[in-house]
């Protein structure tokens, strides 16, 4: 029996068929026979009891130019849905952690993927933390004395924003770097969040490795390599994704964090491991898939929903 399927997603006029993730799960989902709805954060709300979005039943087609096609808007109960998708992009800011707190009314009634209690208990930068035997060595401060102290341990470090995505704001600071103290102004400047600063590894130039879990288990990985003058090898900012095999290492960090991810309801995860070292841990919007299922040949989109319909079952 096909399921109703609600997704809250950045505008779905601008995505890439050919990259986006969501833009997958949606086509699986059709494939499968279930029905789609469609809507932005910004049209989700809490009306007296209920949780409603104002969006369109919507179809998807891998068809440049002509990829959606939407009906009549509408409001609907999320309540009445049987599976609900967070995946916006982030930046993780207010407005993204009062999303979960709304979608947090109706699930597990509705399922909610990623479970949004720890989505918002578990941003990406965050989590790692309690894995310190599989992290590189990691400070989250926003004291100018701490960050300092940190890189004068360490020489060579990368620091970004706790709650940043996509590679923006990401700097590598080496042992001849005389920026540290300016970036710190601007960051201090226009944001109150702490910063997280790492141990900088050599390895990235070779690439960084993006794990996808479905479920708390391993099913692939890609490599994303930086481009030429890049520390970051992100794909929103030019690197390039080659195909990668998963090692023992990488099995090794699954085997520990996977049973964590599938006891909190974390369906679809990606982490990122550079030179054997784990550094993030997506749970909020991971992408990924479209490449790995191209490498691999697998249908990883599939088998997200294999074990979504056996929960629903």
């Amino acid at each position: 029996m096909g399921l109703k399927v609600a997704v809250q997603m950045d505008p779905i006029e601008t995505v890439n068929i050919n990259a986006d993730t969501t833009f997958r799960i949606m086509e699986e989902a059709q494939d499968r026979g279930h029905s789609l709805f469609y809507y932005t954060p910004d049209r989700l709300a809490f009306e007296e009891g209920r949780v409603t979005a104002r969006g369109w039943k919507v179809e998807v087609r891998r068809e440049e130019g002509r990829h959606f096609s939407q009906g009549e808007e509408e409001v609907i109960d999320l309540g009445a849905c049987d599976v609900v998708w967070l995946r916006q992009d982030p930046p993780f800011d207010m407005s993204y952690i009062t999303t979960t707190h709304i979608l947090e009314r109706i699930h597990p009634q509705t399922l909610v993927v990623n479970d949004p209690f720890w989505v918002r208990n578990y941003p990406e930068k965050l989590l790692v933390i309690q894995f310190p035997e599989l992290t590189p060595p990691t400070t989250i401060a926003r004291d100018i004395r701490t960050l300092k102290e940190f890189k004068d341990r360490h020489g060579d470090i990368i620091m970004k924003p706790l709650y940043g995505a996509g590679g923006a704001g990401v700097f590598r600071l080496d042992p001849d770097d005389r920026n540290f103290a300016a970036l710190w102004e601007i960051f201090a400047g226009i944001s109150r969040e702490p910063l997280i600063v790492q141990k900088y590894l050599p390895a990235v130039v070779k690439g960084d490795k993006r794990v996808i879990l479905v479920d708390g288990e391993p099913v692939g990985a890609i490599n994303r390599v930086p481009a030429v003058g890049e520390t970051r090898s992100n794909m929103h900012v030019g690197g390039r994704p080659e195909k990668a095999e998963l090692d023992d290492r990488d099995r090794e960090i699954c085997a520990r964090i996977g049973p964590l991810l599938r006891e909190k309801g974390q369906i679809l995860v990606g982490i990122d491991v550079i030179g054997g070292w784990l550094t993030e841990i997506n749970l909020t919007s991971p992408t990924g898939i479209q490449e790995l299922e191209r490498f691999d040949n697998i249908n990883v989109a599939g088998m997200i929903w294999e074990v979504i319909e056996r929960r629903r079952a």
